[in-house]
């Protein structure tokens, strides 16, 4: 549980630094339709860069405690079940920080130097459906891991990203079709 809170702070932590670049100058250049931040419940605090935000303690608080329970009900019955859901949150996790690192280099080198010239815009709809390509990518990058290693670990980070790609694939069929309903 030590290592999920690292990493759900850093992921945090990597969102604002991400943003703040964006704000800084990035979205002269490189504009991405409403926020910057996919997870509908911390849009706001991103947006505003608010480095402690309450909604986040309350997710973490609670994905604390959900990890603490399964835990003790795995230790119950089957003791993969744990493994499983460390699998889904961690590996998940590092599939968000690989996006942070490449956000933050492709940010500071827009800042810092004439690399990208013009400007270009994403709609909402495109970058969700990027997301979850980008997900599904690292799904099937786990379930092959998987198949040699039948670790349940890995399992979890399989199904944990292409969970969270099918999520961002109907945010984003939502978005097209409400997009094309105002057109």
């Amino acid at each position: 549980m030590a290592i999920w809170t690292v990493l759900y702070v850093s992921d945090y932590t990597w969102t604002i630094k991400c943003a703040r670049l964006y704000q800084a100058g990035v979205r002269e250049k490189l504009v991405f339709e409403g926020s910057l931040e996919l997870t509908p419940y911390f849009q706001r605090d991103i947006d505003s860069l608010r480095v402690v935000s309450p909604r986040f303690v309350i997710a973490l608080i609670l994905s604390l405690f959900w990890l603490s329970a399964v835990w003790w009900l795995a230790a119950l019955s089957v003791p993969q079940i744990y493994s499983f859901a460390l699998g889904a949150v961690v590996l998940l996790e590092l599939a968000v920080h690989m996006r942070h690192f490449r956000n933050f280099f492709l940010f500071r080198a827009i800042i810092r130097t004439d690399a990208v010239r013009g400007r270009i815009e994403y709609s909402r709809s495109l970058v969700l459906h990027l997301s979850s390509l980008e997900l599904l990518s690292y799904s099937g990058l786990f379930a092959v891991l998987f198949v040699f290693t039948q670790s349940w670990f890995v399992l979890g980070g399989a199904m944990a990203c292409v969970s969270t790609a099918g999520k961002h694939l109907r945010l984003s069929r939502k978005k097209a079709s409400d997009q094309a309903v105002r057109s």
